[in-house]
């Protein structure tokens, strides 16, 4: 289920239906396999947050 809420997140970044995507410590790497899996995931940029967790946002420019 994970997975899923996940792979909507990405698409809602990429759309711009949302900003951000809030990610937890706990849920950081299940989120990392599927935005690594993505043709265009040097299009997003996460923020790393004091204590773990991660916020991610959707580039139009590729980061290098």
């Amino acid at each position: 289920m994970l997975q899923e809420e996940f792979i909507k997140a990405l698409e809602q970044l990429k759309s711009g239906e949302i900003k951000e995507y809030k990610v937890s410590k706990e849920d950081f790497l299940t989120f990392r396999l599927e935005l690594v899996k993505r043709e265009d995931f040097k299009h997003y940029r996460g923020i790393a947050q004091r204590g773990g967790g991660a916020i991610y946002e959707y580039l139009t420019e590729p980061r290098s």
